[in-house]
Protein backbone atom coordinates (compact mmCIF):
# COMPACT_ATOMS: atom_id res chain seq x y z
CA UNK A 1 0.00 0.00 0.00
CA UNK A 2 2.86 2.38 0.70
CA UNK A 3 4.56 1.62 -2.61
CA UNK A 4 7.80 0.60 -0.87
CA UNK A 5 9.85 -2.57 -1.49
CA UNK A 6 9.49 -5.15 1.26
CA UNK A 7 11.45 -8.02 2.73
CA UNK A 8 9.56 -10.36 5.03
CA UNK A 9 10.69 -12.81 7.72
CA UNK A 10 14.28 -11.57 7.62
CA UNK A 11 16.83 -13.72 9.44
CA UNK A 12 19.77 -11.50 8.41
CA UNK A 13 19.82 -7.85 7.33
CA UNK A 14 22.83 -6.09 5.76
CA UNK A 15 22.70 -2.38 4.88
CA UNK A 16 25.07 -0.93 2.25
CA UNK A 17 24.63 2.70 1.15
CA UNK A 18 21.10 2.96 -0.31
CA UNK A 19 20.59 -0.83 -0.62
CA UNK A 20 19.69 -3.49 1.91
CA UNK A 21 20.17 -7.24 1.56
CA UNK A 22 17.58 -9.34 3.35
CA UNK A 23 18.19 -13.05 3.85
CA UNK A 24 15.18 -15.16 4.73
CA UNK A 25 14.53 -18.83 5.33
CA UNK A 26 12.31 -20.59 2.81
CA UNK A 27 11.36 -24.25 2.39
CA UNK A 28 14.27 -24.95 0.03
CA UNK A 29 16.97 -23.17 2.06
CA UNK A 30 17.87 -19.46 2.17
CA UNK A 31 16.72 -16.67 -0.15
CA UNK A 32 18.49 -13.31 -0.38
CA UNK A 33 16.76 -10.28 -1.86
CA UNK A 34 18.26 -6.84 -2.44
CA UNK A 35 16.00 -3.84 -1.84
CA UNK A 36 16.43 -0.12 -2.29
CA UNK A 37 15.88 2.09 0.72
CA UNK A 38 13.44 3.15 2.07
CA UNK A 39 11.93 -0.32 2.49
CA UNK A 40 9.65 -2.23 4.83
CA UNK A 41 11.35 -5.16 6.57
CA UNK A 42 9.71 -7.66 8.90
CA UNK A 43 11.94 -9.92 10.96
CA UNK A 44 12.01 -13.53 12.01
CA UNK A 45 12.21 -14.31 15.70
CA UNK A 46 15.74 -15.71 15.24
CA UNK A 47 17.20 -12.41 13.97
CA UNK A 48 18.59 -11.42 17.36
CA UNK A 49 19.48 -13.29 20.49
CA UNK A 50 18.09 -11.57 23.60
CA UNK A 51 20.54 -10.08 26.07
CA UNK A 52 19.84 -10.37 29.75
CA UNK A 53 21.05 -7.42 31.80
CA UNK A 54 22.90 -8.01 35.06
CA UNK A 55 21.73 -6.25 38.20
CA UNK A 56 24.89 -4.07 38.54
CA UNK A 57 24.44 -2.89 34.94
CA UNK A 58 20.81 -1.98 35.64
CA UNK A 59 21.85 0.06 38.69
CA UNK A 60 24.52 1.88 36.63
CA UNK A 61 21.99 2.66 33.92
CA UNK A 62 19.64 4.26 36.46
CA UNK A 63 22.34 6.82 37.33
CA UNK A 64 23.02 7.89 33.74
CA UNK A 65 21.36 11.10 32.51
CA UNK A 66 18.45 10.71 30.14
CA UNK A 67 18.38 12.99 27.08
CA UNK A 68 14.82 14.10 26.34
CA UNK A 69 14.25 15.10 22.72
CA UNK A 70 11.17 16.24 20.90
CA UNK A 71 10.20 15.00 17.43
CA UNK A 72 11.10 18.45 16.07
CA UNK A 73 14.68 17.98 17.34
CA UNK A 74 14.92 14.91 15.11
CA UNK A 75 13.30 16.59 12.11
CA UNK A 76 10.09 14.55 12.34
CA UNK A 77 6.65 16.03 11.84
CA UNK A 78 3.97 14.40 13.97
CA UNK A 79 0.94 16.29 12.68
CA UNK A 80 -1.91 14.01 11.68
CA UNK A 81 -2.49 13.69 7.94
CA UNK A 82 -5.77 11.85 8.36
CA UNK A 83 -9.14 13.51 8.02
CA UNK A 84 -12.34 12.22 9.56
CA UNK A 85 -14.93 11.79 6.82
CA UNK A 86 -17.94 10.88 8.98
CA UNK A 87 -19.02 8.90 12.01
CA UNK A 88 -22.26 6.99 12.13
CA UNK A 89 -23.81 4.43 14.44
CA UNK A 90 -24.18 0.87 13.24
CA UNK A 91 -27.61 -0.24 12.05
CA UNK A 92 -30.01 -1.42 14.75
CA UNK A 93 -30.33 -5.18 15.04
CA UNK A 94 -33.47 -7.08 15.84
CA UNK A 95 -33.43 -8.96 19.10
CA UNK A 96 -32.88 -12.69 19.04
CA UNK A 97 -35.53 -15.27 19.81
CA UNK A 98 -35.51 -18.46 21.83
CA UNK A 99 -36.80 -21.65 20.32
CA UNK A 100 -38.24 -24.56 22.23
CA UNK A 101 -36.81 -27.45 20.24
CA UNK A 102 -34.40 -28.45 17.50
CA UNK A 103 -37.28 -29.01 15.09
CA UNK A 104 -38.50 -25.44 15.65
CA UNK A 105 -34.96 -24.15 15.07
CA UNK A 106 -34.59 -26.07 11.81
CA UNK A 107 -38.02 -24.81 10.68
CA UNK A 108 -37.07 -21.17 11.35
CA UNK A 109 -33.70 -21.57 9.59
CA UNK A 110 -35.41 -23.08 6.53
CA UNK A 111 -38.47 -20.84 6.24
CA UNK A 112 -37.63 -17.47 7.84
CA UNK A 113 -33.86 -17.09 7.52
CA UNK A 114 -33.59 -19.22 4.37
CA UNK A 115 -30.08 -20.38 5.28
CA UNK A 116 -30.89 -24.08 5.01
CA UNK A 117 -32.49 -25.52 1.91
Amino acid sequence: LAGLPQGTFASEVTVENDKVQVTREIDGGLQTVELTLPAVITTDLRLNEPRYAKLPDIMKAKKKPLDVKSPADLGVEVASRLTLAKVESPAERKGGIKVGSVDELVDKLKNEAKVIS
